[in-house]
């Protein structure tokens, strides 16, 4: 079982984007947003995936998440979720081999930017960059399953 231990912020400017080492263009919705046991399917660019996630406790939740056909990726979107959403994800280097994952929100959600740090345990220190405001782990108005539903 893999542990997923990830912090959430909003951001406050664009200054990731000249920091960004690549970028992704991500479509993901959702076959179930209960929290206990959250099921994601995503497509990355060309790539698919499918995702099982629990409720978080923290910081913390337990996540699965595997490749599948991309044709398997796109029928699961249009078949089993009622709602697509859209973004761009920025990868951002971080101290200690660490990322940052950027994301800016599309369609509706237009102009929310997100970023994530996945940590090694829960207490370790975040050295934020200029781009990172307030804090929202946690917070279930940010949760992508959420936002998903607004689409």
């Amino acid at each position: 079982m893999a542990k997923e231990i990830e912090r959430k912020y909003l951001v406050t400017d664009d200054s990731y984007r000249s920091l960004a080492a690549s970028r992704a263009e991500i479509s993901q919705g959702y076959i179930s947003a209960d929290p206990d046991h959250t099921v994601r399917v995503r497509i990355r660019d060309s790539r698919g995936f499918i995702t099982v996630k629990t409720r978080n406790i923290g910081a913390v939740r337990n996540e699965w998440e595997y490749e599948i056909p991309l044709a398997d990726s796109r029928a699961m979107l249009a078949a089993a979720c009622s709602s697509v959403l859209s973004k761009t994800r920025y990868i951002v280097p971080a101290t200690d081999g660490l990322r940052w994952e950027v994301d800016e929100f599309h369609g509706c959600l237009d102009g929310l930017v997100v970023a994530e740090i996945e940590l090694p345990r829960e207490d370790y220190p975040v050295d934020s960059p200029a781009f990172i405001g307030r804090e929202v782990t946690g917070d279930p108005r940010y949760y992508n399953s959420n936002l998903a539903a607004q689409v």
